[in-house]
């Protein structure tokens, strides 16, 4: 591509030769989401060519795709783009090139889908990656600065070099994520384990120290975690020369994407050797271990406990991977658990009720007197202060337990019980009576 001057602008060319050039002028309005610019353009354009012809300005403005084009007399357009990489990343146009890395490394760590999960992250992930791809590189980014995401199109170059932006990410955080994706020296970080863990009612609550045997991959002592088997002597992969990674490009009518990946020869270590017998060329064996754990108190159901690097030994170097516990907690058959409250249903008779009373109550901190006031309603709650759950990782802090009151009315009366109750009503009858004059 070379970039020819004409009056005060200059335009790219790639290799057209023109029957006949036609001079023209327009100006132009580019709004985005960060800036209006207004500039004059000068430019040479030839029927034959396939970017400057009147045909190629569609590829030019993108009139078809994401970008609305207003015609007005004296050759006076409006161009609207929907994306501008300056924004995606956060950064100014005059940005420098470590700027535009730095910012480029904090949001590829947010929004990696290893770490982020929430929906639309990947995507985000991608558009970033995409940004940075253009704004990194000088000549794209010329390019992008004077005709936008349509002449990046219309260069041939497509959006980019990357097919895959997880390989642009490896490229700058080499050996920092986990998973099977490797660094350029061939390491690999091991994978994560998951322990499941039952606790009783009250362990969960008030937490408790266990002591768990867990099964895991560990370094191969027979090789040293090499993978090669003792008194061997390794050579150079020839696949990748050594490197580990292989690299495919693939030319598309938007340019050239190259893919890297683990060389499948090697497993990603750059060099070919006799397998040990004892791991069988992995490295790694199978053992179990004894961890001392500390459950806090407040866990759940599905709350998860991280031991960090007690999980599987990674390979060739790489950082060990992550133990993650996995609570189960077994239901108590009389307190039920509502987050950091506790609910629990308690029966009286009506006289109690009535009367009120003192009763005794099942708590997790054993059983505690709680006062029926007199006059109760049937299904009133009644809150016993601090005897709830303890916050997570806030143990001066508890929850309440709500006690539900249910009334209990007699089907049968004896004939003593009955005429009392007669009596009783009598009295009440009379009572609303005079009330009532």
């Amino acid at each position: 591509m070379a970039i020819t001057p004409l009056g005060s602008t200059s335009v790219a060319q790639w290799g057209i030769r023109p029957q006949f050039f036609l001079r023209s002028c327009m100006t132009n309005k580019i709004t985005s989401s960060g800036y209006s610019i207004t500039s004059r353009v000068s430019f040479l354009a030839a029927p034959s060519s396939g970017f400057f012809s009147h045909d190629s300005l569609h590829a030019l403005y993108d009139l078809g795709s994401s970008h609305t084009f207003h015609r007005r007399k004296g050759s006076r357009f409006i161009v609207r783009a929907d994306a501008d990489y300056y924004s995606v990343l956060g950064v100014s146009k005059s940005a420098s090139k470590s700027e535009i890395k730095s910012a480029y490394r904090k949001l590829a760590r947010n929004y990696h889908p290893d770490v982020n999960k929430e929906p639309g992250a990947e995507q985000k992930f991608k558009e970033i990656s995409n940004a940075y791809e253009v704004l990194s590189d000088d000549e794209k980014r010329s390019i992008y600065d004077r005709y936008g995401e349509a002449g990046l199109k219309g260069s041939g170059m497509g959006m980019g070099d990357f097919s895959n932006p997880f390989d642009l990410f490896e490229t700058l955080f080499e050996g920092m994520n986990r998973g099977t994706r490797g660094a350029w020296n061939g390491a690999l970080d091991g994978e994560d384990e998951y322990y499941s863990l039952v606790l009783n009612f009250k362990d969960a609550v008030f937490g408790i120290e266990k002591e768990i045997e867990v099964s895991r991959l560990e370094s191969c002592g027979t090789c040293n975690g090499t993978g090669a088997k003792p008194g061997t002597k390794a050579s150079r992969c020839s696949t990748c020369g050594g490197q580990g990674r292989v690299v495919s490009s693939t030319r598309t009518p938007l340019g050239i994407f190259q893919q890297s990946m683990t060389c499948s020869s090697c497993n990603g270590s750059g060099e070919i050797s006799t397998p040990c017998n004892a791991c069988s060329g992995d490295g790694r064996v199978r053992r179990t271990k004894r961890i001392s754990l500390k459950v806090p108190a407040g866990v759940d159901s599905g709350s998860r406990l991280r031991v960090r690097n007690e999980g599987n030994a990674g390979r060739r170097g790489g950082s060990p991977g992550d133990l993650f516990v996995v609570i189960e907690v077994i239901p108590d058959p009389v307190l039920k658990r509502d987050d950091t409250n506790i609910l629990y249903t308690c029966k009286v008779s009506y006289i109690d009720a009535i009367l009120g009373t003192t009763i005794k109550v099942p708590t997790v901190d054993g059983m505690v007197d709680l006062k029926i006031p007199a006059g109760t309603q049937p299904n009133t709650t009644l809150v016993m202060a601090k005897k709830g759950v303890p916050f997570l990782n806030k143990n001066n802090m508890r929850g309440d337990q709500l006690v539900r009151v249910q009334v209990e009315i007699p089907k049968r009366l004896s004939s003593d019980e009955r005429k009392l109750i007669e009596e009783l009503a009598d009295l009440s009858k009379g009572k609303t009576a005079t009330s009532k004059r």
